[in-house]
This record gives C-alpha cells, sequence and structure tokens, in this order.
C-alpha cells in the first residue's frame, strides 16, 4: 500500500500541486512553501523528550491549544513542536499558543524527501495527529524515527465513515503506523477499530476543555470595545460558509422583527469579508455596516479578525452557529455555550454530531431549518426566562465533560520519556 500511495502520488501531481497553489493564493497570508518543503532553517538536537503536535487549521489548532497548556503546566521541559498546515492556522497559533510552544512550523506536504527533510531537523520522540489527520509517508518515517506515534482528539465524521470504508485496505495499512489512538466519543473509537486501527480508547473532547477557559471573559468590556450599547439585544452570526449562506444571514438581519438587535457576524473564511460587505452595504445601507479590522462600530458589524470569535460570543442574547443551515457539516458551538448564550442551529451538523447531541438533550440548543430561525431569535430574544434555562444547561454541559486535554498530556509526555530510554544509542566513535 505504501508503494502505490507514493505511485498515485507522482502520477496525479499534475492534479493536486496546483490545486494546493491556488489554495494557498486565496489566503491573505501567503503559506511557507520552504517549510513545506521540510525546510526550518534549524536542526533540534536528538536524544531530548519532543512532541510534534499537527494541527491542520484555526479549528484544529483551537482545540489543541488546552492540550498544549497542560503539557506546559505539567512539564514544561519537554519541548513541544506545533505545525500547522494552512496560514491563518498559522496565525491562530502564533496568537494562541505561543507561550505553549517551541516551535511553530508548517506541517510538510507528504512527498518522501519532503517529510525526510522534516523529521531528520525535528528528530520527534513523539508524534500526535490532532483529530484524524493522517498521512502515510508521515507516519511511516516518524516510525523509522522510533517516534511514538498518536490520534489525538480523534474523530470520524458521519460523512467521512462511509467513504472511508470504501478504502477500508488503505486505512488499515496507514492505521498500522498508529501506536496509540484517542478518540472523542465511543462512536469514534468503534468506526476507527472498523476502519483496521488495532486498538483505540475514548479520552473525551479537548475541545469542552478549550470552550470553558472562555469563561473569564467580561462580556461588558467586550461591548465597550465593539461599539455595542449596554443594554442592546445582540445576535452574534459565527461561522457562515460560502456566499449562499452568508446571503441569507444578511436576509435575516434586514428582517424588520430585527430592526432593534445589534448583530455581529464572523464568516468561517476571512478572505469573503469583502464581498460581504459589499452585499450588506446594498442591502442594510452603509451607514449601518462596520469591520471589526477597521475599529468602527455598527449595527452591522463583521467580525474580520482572527481568534476573537470565541470571546466575542459573550456578548450575545442569542447565538447562530452556520456552517449548518444552507451547507453541511456545522461548526464549533462549545464557545457560545460556555458562555451561557442561547444557541440557534441548523439541522447539517454532523461533524458534530456528539456535540450537537449531548447539547439538545440538555435542552442547550435549538435545531430548526433555515427558514425558521428568524422567527426562533425574535422568540428566544423576547423569552428571558428561556434564554436563562439554555444558558444554564449549556454551562452544566461544559462544566460535565472537561479533563480530556489533561489526560492527553499525560500520556504525551510519559511517552516522550519512554521513547527517549528506548531510542537506540549513539555508537563511540
Amino acid at each position: 500500500m505504501y508503494y502505490l500511495y507514493n505511485f498515485l502520488l507522482v502520477i496525479l501531481s499534475p492534479l493536486w500541486v496546483p490545486w494546493m497553489i491556488l489554495r494557498s493564493k486565496r489566503r491573505a497570508e501567503k503559506v511557507d512553501w520552504g517549510q513545506r518543503a521540510g525546510d526550518y532553517g534549524f536542526y533540534l538536537e536528538r536524544g531530548k523528550p519532543r512532541i510534534w503536535i499537527h494541527a491542520v487549521s484555526v479549528g484544529e489548532v483551537m482545540a489543541a491549544v488546552p492540550i498544549l497548556k497542560e503539557l506546559y503546566d505539567q512539564d514544561d521541559t519537554v519541548e513541544v513542536v506545533l505545525s500547522v498546515t494552512t496560514s491563518s492556522g498559522h496565525q491562530t497559533a502564533r496568537e494562541k499558543a505561543s507561550g505553549y510552544v517551541d516551535h511553530l512550523i508548517y506541517f510538510p506536504i507528504d512527498v518522501p524527501r519532503f517529510v525526510m527533510n522534516a523529521l531528520v531537523r525535528v528528530k520527534p520522540t513523539v508524534v500526535a495527529m490532532m483529530e484524524t489527520e493522517l498521512w502515510m509517508n508521515f507516519l511511516t518515517f516518524a516510525k523509522s524515527f522510533h517516534a511514538k506515534t498518536f490520534i489525538i482528539n480523534g474523530r470520524i465524521s458521519d460523512r467521512s465513515f462511509p467513504r472511508a470504508m470504501k478504502l477500508r485496505s488503505y486505512y488499515r495499512a496507514l492505521l498500522s503506523e498508529v501506536d496509540e489512538a484517542l478518540m472523542q466519543t465511543e462512536v469514534d473509537r468503534e468506526r476507527l477499530l472498523a476502519l483496521g486501527a488495532s486498538q483505540a480508547e475514548v479520552i473525551g473532547n479537548s475541545k469542552f476543555d478549550e470552550a470553558a477557559k472562555l469563561r473569564d471573559t467580561n462580556p461588558a468590556e467586550w461591548r465597550a470595545e465593539l461599539g455595542i450599547p449596554p443594554t442592546a439585544k445582540v445576535v452574534v452570526i459565527g461561522s457562515t460558509r460560502g456566499r449562499e449562506e452568508h446571503e441569507w444571514a444578511l436576509s435575516l438581519v434586514a428582517r424588520p422583527d430585527w430592526e432593534e438587535f445589534w448583530v455581529v457576524h464572523a464568516p468561517r473564511h476571512l478572505e469573503d469579508c469583502d464581498a460581504l460587505e459589499a452585499s450588506a452595504q446594498k442591502l442594510l445601507g452603509t451607514e449601518k455596516v462596520a469591520r471589526r479590522s477597521l475599529r468602527r462600530s455598527g449595527r452591522y458589524l463583521i467580525l474580520d479578525s482572527y481568534g476573537e470569535l470565541g470571546e466575542v460570543y459573550s456578548v450575545a442574547d442569542v447565538a447562530l452557529v452556520g456552517g449548518s443551515f444552507l451547507v453541511k457539516g456545522g461548526q464549533n458551538m462549545l464557545q457560545p455555550l460556555s458562555h451561557g448564550v442561547a444557541v440557534v442551529t441548523g439541522p447539517a451538523t454532523e461533524n458534530f454530531r456528539d456535540i450537537v447531541s449531548l447539547a439538545n438533550r440538555a435542552g442547550a440548543i435549538v435545531t430548526c431549518q433555515a427558514e425558521e430561525v428568524g422567527d426562533w431569535v425574535v422568540k428566544l430574544m423576547d423569552d428571558e426566562e428561556q434564554r436563562n434555562r439554555m444558558g444554564h444547561a449549556a454551562k452544566k454541559l461544559i462544566t460535565e465533560h472537561q479533563g480530556s486535554s489533561a489526560k492527553t498530556a499525560a500520556m504525551l509526555l510519559s511517552a516522550a520519556r519512554e521513547q527517549v530510554k528506548a531510542q537506540p544509542k549513539k555508537r563511540e566513535a
């Protein structure tokens, strides 16, 4: 399977190389292609306990932060390397993880030469891949460097599992290179075993820990920062994806029964903000539209900034979590739940099925169709008692599911120390 994988990499390179370059050009910040070829400008010392954690983009970086903090708190002598794939992930890591990471790098493209370049320079004793970001060459070469390999915060979505089962032979070979798989839920564990993993265990979801740390946010300070009056009713629309969902969100803002609401809108991808602003100005009027990056305020504020949405949710009376109304997959709703905000989400949340299921059972969210959202927001704004009930249930939910980050960190640290002891010694000259 290893040879077939690399054969396909070569013959399909005229397709995936241009696609990767074109996609990177759409980002505001450019990727470091030297690092993606494994050239980091340093060679780290062999024989030290060193943990390499890979988080693809913004969501995975945010989920990794509580694990990184636990690693630092439990043993700050162990060296930690964090890699990302996207420039947005890199910026988020610089802002949110810098105090807990010794080296921040781009993940190498999964070509043997680039992977070897990277591993020769980093020399990890433990490699930990966030969620299910698995690459055949990287894992194979990591094992040849005597690194212990982990999946951490592992999950397999409803959408990806049927596709993965059709490639079960590939996944069986890939998962044979994984030593430990720490999964979010029992369903994720069973799916990984079905794909060919020899073992997996349930340890929980670090995103609950990431959300819990937001509780110290001061909503009054954020309202002042964003220019929102203390008594204003606020809707925060988070993580909408694609033009259709953006336009749908604007149609809600333009409703007459929303006229008294202040709205903060955070698109999932910042490169969409220019088009969103133009559409908003046509629909709502230039005087009502503002952008966070310009430090201006308006009844409709576009949050075009990295890493602020989690705290900005604190100003909301009601939060809409996008990526689930007119597109599929959903987005992380734990951030508004941690603030005790009443959350409305759409039905297409398969990427967060377990969180949605827990939140629905707890009475912490409303799940509805896109055409019902506007009325639900008005109803919740008029019913403070229901908002308070939902908020209390949300905070309780977050509290009950904390702790996976500390367990994950302890296992990674133990493995890193053991691998140093087990590594072959240098021969005397």
